[in-house]
């Protein structure tokens, strides 16, 4: 089942090929045809709405002008990547975007050969585009006939990583064919913090452009004609050539900026580049939302909607049980606000994601957005921990993989007092491999100083984040998307004894069940029809190793569970610690695999690892037999 016939262009289109044998005039046409699939679309089923909405002209242009897939098209981060999806041959597959066996949410290789670099984070497609118009030099040398080009198209918010900018550097040393197209459209997901718009001012007011004003002026003052021209244009002039001196400065030779929803002046321009040797820099702005009015007045909120009626521009709200734990983080870091002067919060782009919508307005003043920026986020506290400030980083569990050597040489080198907040933590579901949180009980428990918790419930989420606020030393809470089991926070917050695990329930069949974070609810129906006991471990790190002894010493079998990777995480200390004191008990680590978990429900996250409640169980009586129980 292909695209209705109600989109009679669309319909034609199988391929890019397909793309480029249709009249340039016809452009427009497909352009309306495309945004009003993808509203009807995605309203069924959600999914990554505004940005693509964003940059239809944009993909067409790209696909028309340029021989994908022999020429390489580079997307960075994949919001924007939907119509892109549509144009390569998977328009009759997009309503399964994000879901189990379905399309995948970004460009991803193995999907299809139209999506030359798989991503996800932000801010790699200027690297990676590089890296390929390099090896196209290795391997043909310069300007060969019939070489193909490499494209790389980056989103204005995507440009406030540094990872952008030490590839443009690279870039404009070299003598390599390689466009980059900034989709500037003043928004990431959030709105944009310290972004172009911001560099642009602070030239304006610097010494250079002062300097070389004055200079044009002491030159166009000897003609009059030509210097009452310039006097009236000035603004105007300032608008149309100051955005190019930064990437000029860089080595890139500067185009625009150029409306980025004139599909036939798209073309011209992109036919004229695709002619240029070496770095090219094609900056084209776009409104995100673009075609959908909803959408263009809050591209925030549809951003990355749920399903939605696309008449009355409604989105179907989810039946909520209870708080989810990102709420339960924003109301906590709120009342603490009130109480201490010194909690900052700082976020790198993720103000809605990650819970701080409320904090950001009643304490403006100690909210800090550092943009796409996950590195600079974390030093940005140390050092503000080195002034005496309690500084909270509410930062998701994949994101803060990139600010790794941060959180080991800035912050726990120097023991300094900054509460990681890791939202998104384990399996997130519709995002996939690229965003699931697997790896962070691995990498945060091998580094000295910090302390690692796991809340198994809301309200202990809450207690475990006024407890790393009140240590003297780094602290990491995790805790998962959505909502927990059910146990509402307590308006007090204590702190809870470090290191001190929870027996949830005391068994009598000689099998010990050690859980961390959301496992505890998950296996304690397994425990509970086992007579097994059952300890909510709460900390990762450090561990209760007086309980740790005191169980294993009276039980025969012990089952570690966590939802992180088994390799190197919470089991693994278990093991690391009773083996280390000469306790040789069979022990069974449940865990996320050693594979990438794709895309699909969170439920469906959970099952496809043997996490889920069913799969536990089968696990647990598949490896302890009936005839290893106590009688």
């Amino acid at each position: 089942m292909g695209v209705p016939d109600r989109y009679p262009h669309l319909a034609r289109i199988g391929t890019p090929a397909d793309l480029r044998a249709l009249p340039e005039q016809e452009l427009p046409a497909v352009a309306a045809e495309l945004r009003a699939y993808l509203i009807e679309t995605v309203s069924q089923m959600g999914g990554h709405f505004a940005a693509g909405l964003g940059t239809v002209e944009l993909t067409l242009a790209l696909h028309y002008v340029y021989e994908t897939p022999y020429d390489r098209l580079i997307w960075d981060v994949g919001h924007q990547a939907y119509p892109h999806k549509v144009l390569t041959g998977r328009a009759d597959r997009l309503s399964t975007i994000k879901q189990k066996d379905g399309l995948a949410p970004f460009p991803s290789r193995g999907e299809s050969e139209y999506d030359t670099f798989g991503v996800g984070h932000s801010s790699t497609s200027i690297s990676a585009g590089l890296g390929m118009a390099i090896a196209e030099l290795l391997l043909h040398g310069p300007r060969a006939a019939g070489a193909r080009r490499h494209v790389a198209v980056i989103g204005d918010g995507a440009m406030s990583a540094g990872l952008a900018f030490e590839a443009l550097n690279h870039a404009g040393s070299l003598e390599v064919d390689l466009l980059v197209v900034l989709n500037d459209n003043d928004m990431s997901i959030s709105e944009n913090v310290g972004a172009l718009s911001n560099y642009f001012a602070r030239v304006l007011s610097g010494r250079l452009y002062s300097g070389l004003k004055e200079g044009s002026k002491r030159v166009l003052r000897r003609m009059p004609a030509a210097w009452e021209l310039a006097r009236r244009s000035e603004e105007h002039m300032k608008g149309m050539v100051l955005p190019g001196t930064m990437f000029e400065e860089m080595g890139f030779n500067y185009i625009g900026p150029i409306d980025g929803h004139d599909v036939l002046g798209l073309v011209r321009t992109l036919r004229n580049l695709r002619g240029f040797h070496g770095p090219q820099f094609l900056h084209v702005v776009t409104r995100k939302g673009k075609g959908y009015a909803p959408a263009e007045a809050d591209p925030i909120k549809w951003h990355g909607p749920g399903p939605f009626d696309p008449d009355k521009g409604e989105i179907f709200k989810e039946k909520a049980s209870g708080p989810t734990y990102s709420q339960v983080f924003g109301q906590w870091l709120c009342d603490i606000a009130e109480r201490d002067s010194r909690i900052v919060g700082i976020t790198p782009a993720m103000r809605e994601g990650s819970g701080l919508v409320e904090f950001s307005r009643r304490f403006p003043d100690r909210y800090f957005d550092v943009a796409i920026a996950e590195q600079h986020a974390v030093t940005l506290a140390a050092g503000l921990a080195c002034e005496g400030y309690r500084p909270v980083v509410a930062i998701y569990s994949t994101f803060l993989q990139r600010a790794y050597d941060q959180l080991i040489h800035d912050v726990a080198l120097q023991n300094l007092p900054v509460t990681f907040a890791l939202d998104r933590a384990g399996l997130v579901g519709g995002d996939g491999a690229t965003h699931q949180g697997a790896f962070d009980l691995s990498f945060l428990r091998c580094v000295p100083n910090l302390t690692v918790m796991a809340p198994a419930d809301e309200d202990e989420c809450r207690q475990m984040l006024y407890t790393a606020v009140m240590l003297d030393g780094p602290a990491a809470v995790r805790y998962p998307r959505g909502a927990g089991p059910g146990v509402a926070p307590a308006a007090e917050m204590r702190a809870l004894p470090v290191g001190r695990a929870e027996v949830r329930r005391e068994g009598r069949s000689g099998l010990a069940i050690f859980a961390f974070g959301t496992m505890v609810s998950a296996i304690a129906p397994t425990a509970e029809r086992l007579d097994a006991t059952l300890v909510n471990m709460r900390f990762v790190k450090p561990l209760d190793e007086e309980l740790l002894i005191r169980i294993a010493d009276r039980h025969e079998h012990l089952v570690t569970v966590e939802e992180n990777a088994i390799a190197g995480g919470a089991g693994a200390a278990v093991l690391e610690f009773l083996s280390a004191r000469g306790y040789g008990r069979p022990v069974l680590q449940l865990g996320i695999p050693d594979r990438f978990i794709e895309h699909g429900s969170r439920a469906e996250n959970l099952a496809a690892a043997g996490l889920d409640a069913a799969g536990l169980a089968k696990a647990v009586d598949r490896w302890w037999q009936p005839s290893q129980r106590r009688a």
